[in-house]
């Protein structure tokens, strides 16, 4: 039987495309073994995968800020991202190697998987490709390579192409690598050194590069939602998104659900389950601007009590969490802080998005949802009520946005990505019982 282990750093949207991926490769009769957070361990056995935890500093709890960003209120800007990334990503190094190299070497794996920021693998990857497995990640995020045709990701800028587009590429692409992320990559070379016990060789690629370096990249998303750069990686692989919405039909419904079955336009609003501490950014804006809206306004807080909403207007509704299999069928619009599963999943049932990005690859999912004219970016995390409003009446009804969203859905249909993936891995398996070709 052939047996593979994925690893992912312990973030929900990290996690769960892995578990869905790894349990499809169980029904098929495959072994996978999963190395991430602890808190994750009964979904991760609750798939038929077996569990291995991360250990120390890499075993850190997302809903628990303070764990592991605990200075988070001293910076601001690029400096935030730099710290966030540092220790997210980063920091975890050590522990993410220790306990990845313990398993390879107590077992013998047909394939490695892991998310695409998960910088653990990196000492495996720069072993001879004879002295490893296949080496995997699962791109959970915006594609982030470094490329000829864009500026570097996080700068939320669009591709320019031609000899002055480029040249103001490069210029970017220059400044992130050498100035902007400079200590950040010096930092992962000292801890790849320390954990592996060899340094990084020279010109080893930028370590926000880490994509380009697995031997294959599972992009959960389609090709038709990335830009048309000309130098992808070329072990880059769009498979599609994963639906992982489908656990959340096991909920009972709230008990205002019939009241939607009047025929009116259906807004949702969400600003995930980790960014709902604080709901005056996104959703309390949108229920004020949306107020006077001829349609349901639903809310989904991510578990977050629903009274920290205050009053709702008396065309809204709220609870924790929504059955997203049923709802988004049903919608006229998503209003969200542009997480990247979230937007492809409304793209696949060709729901038009307002996008007011939050942190992390957030703005670079909002600059795509502009690109492909797919809904409105409203490029701040913090809106005014009346710029929410505005936008829901652009994108709704027969509008060109809705037209888009819809073309979009019906690629995305055309993916298979549940077999697309296993092809890969039965690929990886018969290899390594015959050796490197």
């Amino acid at each position: 039987m052939p047996h593979y282990l994925f690893a992912s750093t312990p973030l929900y949207g990290h996690v769960a495309p892995l578990i869905a991926a790894g349990r499809h490769l169980a029904a098929a009769g495959h072994a996978v073994t999963m190395l991430t957070g602890s808190r994750f361990e009964a979904n991760v056995r609750g798939a038929g995968l077996g569990f291995a935890p991360l250990p120390g500093r890499a075993d850190f709890d997302e809903r628990e800020l303070e764990s592991y960003l605990p200075d988070r209120a001293r910076y601001r800007g690029v400096a935030l991202s730099q710290y966030q990334i540092q220790n997210t990503f980063i920091h975890p190094i050590p522990d993410q190697w220790r306990a990845l190299r313990g398993l390879l070497d107590g077992g013998r794996f047909d394939a490695v998987a892991t998310d695409h920021l998960f910088a653990g693998a990196v000492p495996l990857l720069v072993r001879p490709r004879g002295q490893r497995p296949p080496v995997f990640a699962f791109g959970i995020g915006p594609v982030a390579q470094l490329t000829r045709d864009a500026p570097p990701a996080g700068m939320a800028m669009q591709p320019l192409w031609g000899v002055a587009g480029r040249l103001r590429n490069r210029a970017l692409n220059l400044l992130a690598t050498r100035l902007v992320f400079r200590d950040t990559q010096q930092l992962a070379r000292r801890l790849v050194h320390e954990a592996s016990g060899a340094p990084l060789p020279a010109g080893f690629p930028f370590i926000l590069d880490l994509s380009r370096l697995f031997d294959r990249l599972l992009q959960l998303g389609p090709r038709e939602f990335e830009y048309p750069l000309t130098d992808f990686a070329p072990g880059l692989r769009f498979v599609g998104p994963l639906d992982t919405s489908a656990a959340a039909s096991t909920r009972p419904l709230p008990p205002w659900w019939d009241a939607l079955d009047d025929g009116r336009p259906i807004v949702h609003v969400t600003q995930g389950t980790l960014d709902n501490r604080d709901f005056s950014s996104l959703v309390q804006p949108a229920l004020h601007g949306l107020a006077g809206f001829d349609g349901h306004v639903v809310v989904s807080t991510g578990g977050a009590p629903v009274d920290a909403l205050g009053p709702l207007p008396a065309n809204a509704r709220a609870a924790e969490f929504l059955p997203y299999d049923r709802l988004l069928p049903r919608l006229s619009a998503l209003v969200t802080n542009g997480g990247y599963g979230t937007t492809l999943l409304a793209l696949r049932h060709g729901v038009p998005l307002v996008v007011a990005p939050g942190a992390e690859d957030k703005p670079e999912v909002a600059a795509r949802v502009q690109y492909f004219g797919v809904g409105i970016n409203l490029r701040t995390a913090r809106p005014a009520p009346v710029r929410v409003a505005e936008a829901v009446r652009a994108v709704v009804g027969d509008s060109p946005y809705r037209r888009r969203a819809r073309a979009l859905g019906d690629a995305i249909g055309r993916y298979r990505p549940l077999e697309d993936i296993r092809r890969e891995f039965e690929v990886a398996a018969a290899l390594a019982q015959t050796g490197p070709a």
